[in-house]
């Protein structure tokens, strides 16, 4: 996938952006809800896993929004990828620890759910923290807490705040009346995504969570 340098001096977000890495530097986190109530009950007749139909959506939302693919290339060049894929945590019952291991995305979320069950069936007893050498640079992070419905979640990066891409922690989730709720919380860089990108992104899982039916039949 192909990495567009940002000039600098044509952007239209060059002075929020410097001034939220150079004079102000600032990350914050938001911590959501999403309504996932149609979600699982539409994997569950269909016998899908519902972490990987997550994974599916929020990467979808990511490829749809520049905002979320700007970051430092290894050369320490701004810009944005074209495509990312995402890396995601599993979970070794028998240590009690993880690794990161990424699948490459797919829009079709048939192919995608078929990749992420070779991946994980393929370090399903990895020892490592990053068992896959050849992870792309153009990846994000995803990682699950699905012991804990948390109501906040901060992360603390110390990259000297230099990492732009967002950063996504799914929890555990729980029931409120008639609707299934999980938490979500995003970690943002206010250098390239505000408020309002935030909320885009909230907006738009919600919606592919309403519409599930559609994208899980592939249409």
């Amino acid at each position: 996938m192909n990495f567009n340098p940002i000039d600098l001096d044509s952007w239209s977000r060059k002075p929020y952006y410097e001034h939220y890495l150079h004079d102000v530097r600032c990350t914050y986190s938001m911590t959501a809800d999403l309504d996932i109530t149609l979600l699982r009950a539409e994997l569950k007749c269909m016998g899908i896993k519902l972490y990987p139909a997550l994974i599916h959506m929020i990467t979808k939302v990511v490829n749809r929004h520049c905002e979320f693919r700007t970051c430092f290339d290894s050369e320490g060049r701004l810009g944005v990828w074209d495509r990312m894929s995402p890396s995601f945590t599993i979970f070794h019952e028998d240590e009690k620890n993880f690794s990161s291991i990424w699948t490459p995305f797919s829009e079709e979320f048939q192919t995608f759910y078929d990749h992420y069950l070779q991946k994980t069936e393929t370090y399903k007893n990895a020892k490592q923290l990053f068992p896959d050498t050849n992870e792309p640079p153009n990846t994000f992070p995803i990682s699950s807490i699905p012991w804990v419905s948390f109501t906040g979640f901060n992360l603390n990066v110390y990259t000297e705040g230099t990492y732009l891409l967002p950063i996504f922690t799914l929890g555990k989730y729980h029931g409120q009346g008639k609707k299934i709720l999980l938490p979500l919380s995003v970690q943002f860089h206010h250098a390239v995504c505000d408020g309002y990108h935030a909320g885009v992104l909230f907006n738009e899982l919600q919606e592919l969570a309403v519409g599930c039916k559609s994208w899980l039949a592939g249409k």
